[in-house]
């Protein structure tokens, strides 16, 4: 990925946990490390291809002028998050905030937070069985939609399956999803609940009946392991349900354990 650089970006504002701070001000410097695909603007020599590192400049400083903060980590998680949603070719991005003048009563030299955003890709199955299935199954695609945390929401066809496992219940109603995210996995899995919550989703039997159930599938290339989270998730191979739709949307997608892509997988599970 190409790298647009911005340093020592100087702003003066009044953020701090001291009082004086906040009343005085002081000097911050600010370093960004942009990442873009800069081919076309090189090839075309115009800006409209690029980001305009001028324009980033200014929207940082007045990010940091709106509002006093305690903290330098808030500072650079607001001021990274409003570029990714402000510039459409910015993927990721690098941020480092200096403090000069950091009151310690002690000679130094800068300190600094640095941190590291970006969008990522993310793949969901959304299922349904309960009541009116097409209405829970919209009701999710539109919260996804709508969240400011999402961008390119991508939906499936919907399609009807049997029930999964040996409980005796109706028909689903099941599709996927595939959008990008600048919530972590952890931050993903608490929203989806909620939205499964929001739907009265309760999860009493084991692969029981569901007004709505949200599986994460994929997250980027990512491989996690927890007591509440697996990714990717265990039983995507295993699903006609979920590879038929998914397959809809990257039929290519390769598995980060097992190294097939979608259609393969489905194939082979047929």
């Amino acid at each position: 990925m190409d790298e647009i650089r911005i340093s020592n970006l100087e702003v003066f504002c009044h953020h701090g946990v001291y009082e004086e701070e906040n009343t005085l001000g002081q000097k911050f410097l600010v370093s960004a490390i942009l990442y873009t695909d800069t081919r076309q603007a090189g090839k075309t020599d115009n800006l409209e291809y690029s980001i305009h590192y001028g324009d980033v400049c200014h929207t940082i400083k007045a990010i940091m002028e709106e509002r006093n903060y305690k903290l330098l980590e808030a500072v650079a998680e607001t001021v990274a998050e409003r570029l990714l949603h402000q510039y459409d070719s910015l993927v990721a991005i690098r941020l480092e905030i200096k403090k000069p003048w950091a009151p310690i009563m002690l000679p130094i030299d800068t300190v600094s937070v640095v941190i590291e955003r970006s969008w990522h890709q993310v793949y969901f199955s959304i299922g349904s069985n309960m009541g009116d299935k097409k209405a829970h199954l919209d009701y999710a695609v539109e919260q996804l939609k709508k969240h400011e945390a999402y961008r390119d929401v991508m939906v499936s066809s919907y399609i009807e399956t049997e029930p999964y496992g040996n409980v005796e219940q109706d028909n689903f109603l099941n599709a996927c999803i595939r959008c990008r995210t600048l919530l972590t996995p952890e931050e993903v899995l608490t929203h989806i609940h909620q939205i499964e919550a929001e739907q009265h989703r309760t999860r009493e039997v084991h692969w029981g009946p569901r007004t709505l159930d949200i599986d994460i599938l994929y997250y980027d290339k990512a491989v996690i392991e927890t007591e509440d989270l697996c990714i990717p998730h265990p039983e995507v191979g295993l699903r006609t349900f979920v590879l038929e739709p998914l397959a809809e949307l990257a039929p290519n997608l390769r598995d980060p354990i097992t190294g097939l892509t979608v259609c393969q997988m489905l194939s082979t599970l047929r």
